[in-house]
């Protein structure tokens, strides 16, 4: 039983102190978690948990590399203010995903993202289509701010080719053939869907085709 307690107590006081060391590190942890604060997250909960499973350890002997963490967070977050070369390196930069209707595939590959990532997170926010954005940036957080075009309406908002593969399903439920594609696209000069990163279907018939910039 007196073990009983002695986890129970720890596992309170952890709680208080992880509650303050979070309000000191204040309310953009809470917010804007990025690579850098995750990091401190997962230590001190890590930290946290031994603190509370091992009772031989000294529980204010836990506390000291808790508070060294928070030392970092602070003159880290201090420094990175008034520094934006500092930001970016512990931060990380945001990065333009879309461009005027444009998918930056380069940029895409490089942040380990996908087609699929990019259109959920545009169909989240109510953007059925590529050609619909004027800008979309990926945030150091994660998160992707979209900025969209205006008086540009749609229809068909599956894409026909995603990732230079036909997408035979979507062509089928609009009553079209890959032979119809194919017509349309090498009539507009494109020989190989292979080369394509993204198209869709205009409201008028037309088709937006986004050409990838990655070298096959």
């Amino acid at each position: 039983m007196e073990a009983v307690a002695l986890v129970i107590l720890r596992t309170f006081g952890m709680y208080l102190i992880l509650y303050l060391l979070l309000r000191i590190m204040g309310k953009r942890e809470l917010g804007e978690i990025s690579i850098f604060d995750l990091v401190i997250f997962i230590m001190l909960a890590e930290m946290a948990v031994i603190s509370i499973e091992d009772l031989k350890k000294g529980f204010f002997y836990s506390i000291i590399p808790m508070v060294v963490l928070l030392i970092i967070q602070r003159i880290s977050a201090k420094v990175s203010l008034k520094n934006q070369k500092i930001r970016e390196i512990i931060d990380g930069k945001p990065s333009i995903i879309i461009q005027n209707g444009k998918i930056d595939e380069k940029e895409m590959k490089h942040q380990r993202y996908n087609i699929d990532d990019l259109l959920i997170n545009l169909h989240e926010k109510g953007i059925l289509l590529v050609q619909d954005v004027e800008l979309a940036i990926l945030e150091p957080n994660g998160k992707l701010s979209v900025f969209e075009k205006k008086n540009n309406p749609v229809e068909y908002y599956e894409p026909l080719i995603a990732d230079g593969k036909v997408q035979y399903q979507v062509l089928k439920r609009m009553g079209k053939s890959e032979e119809w594609l194919e017509g349309q696209l090498r009539h507009m000069g494109y020989e190989d869907t292979k080369s394509i990163s993204y198209c869709s279907m205009n409201k008028d018939g037309s088709l937006h085709v986004d050409e990838s910039n990655l070298e096959q």
